[in-house]
């Protein structure tokens, strides 16, 4: 049939053929590359961190404290513990934040007023601060206030990390439910609020639970803004008020450490880290096929 085809076809179409057959296999091939060139480190990376980090992995990891130099063993149950408290910290602030900018924008911001141009505009530019300039800000505005690093000033510098994240992937997908759906439970006698509380939000946690995952993975590796606002601490946290340790300022302390079993631990550490980042990012993509399907 092939042969059939070309017999029919004239010189001049089988060579404008032939030039558009070479340009898709060219492109095909440029497409393949490009898509091996952004493998290739993502998977060195995680290669690299697994042989080094995984022969680390065992029980004492998980459940003792940090050892002095010159001991061996030892693990980093106070700097995971750590990670998990400020996340939660930064949860709690950043997730009802977030939310409630991301539904002001999608039910009230169409009609781009000043201030809703306002608040976009402030919410682009806190997504594209540098995350040490935030850590200094809490630095200056809670550390000095209260005399010391601590949890709550930790807490605060990833939240406002999380809540443009939040806000920009809620106001999309919030924008996305039709209007239809708003007029419906307008018809029905219900006051605004209530339509956007019961109707609009209730029916959109699935979605917008992505975007609260990816903004939990975006903070869960964040060190430069702890150094300034939750520091660190060898030992058990002794309350919201105190210094706390966490994972990645840990792996900060021990790779720059001049001591070989700090070194491995923070190997350990780093793997830890990639593995919950992972996680996180892998419900998302659960999320989003259940809600496909």
């Amino acid at each position: 049939m092939k042969d059939q085809a070309n017999f029919w076809m004239s010189k001049q179409e089988q060579r404008h053929y032939q030039i558009r057959k070479s340009y898709s296999y060219g492109m095909h091939t440029a497409l393949v590359v490009a898509t091996l060139l952004v493998l290739a480190p993502l998977c060195s990376i995680l290669g690299y961190v697994i042989f080094k980090g995984a022969p680390g992995f065992n029980l004492d990891f998980f459940t003792q404290l940090p050892k002095p130099v010159g001991e061996s063993g030892g693990g980093m149950a106070n700097a995971i513990l750590g990670s998990f408290t400020l996340i939660g910290l930064a949860a709690l602030v950043g997730i009802p934040w977030g939310l409630g900018v991301g539904l002001y924008l999608s039910e009230y911001g169409k009609q781009r007023s000043l201030f809703t141009n306002i608040v976009r505009f402030s919410i682009d530019t806190l997504a594209s601060l540098p995350s040490i300039i935030i850590g200094l800000f809490i630095y200056a505005a809670v550390v000095r206030s209260m005399g010391r690093f601590s949890a709550i000033a930790g807490g605060l510098a990833l939240s406002l990390l999380m809540v443009p994240i939040i806000a920009r992937t809620s106001e999309e997908l919030l924008s996305m439910i039709p209007m239809h759906t708003r007029e419906a439970g307008l018809a029905l006698g219900l006051p605004r609020w209530k339509v956007i509380l019961w109707i609009i939000l209730k029916g959109s946690l699935a979605p917008l639970s992505t975007g609260v995952i990816l903004a939990l993975a975006r903070i869960a590796g964040e060190t430069a803004p702890l150094l300034f606002t939750a520091f660190n601490n060898q030992y058990w946290q002794s309350g919201l008020d105190q210094p706390i340790a966490s994972i990645p300022a840990q792996i900060f302390n021990y790779a720059t450490s001049p001591f070989d079993d700090w070194h491995n631990q923070a190997w350990t550490a780093a793997f830890l880290l990639v593995i919950i980042v992972m996680l996180l990012n892998l419900t998302t993509k659960f999320i989003l096929r259940t809600r496909r399907a």
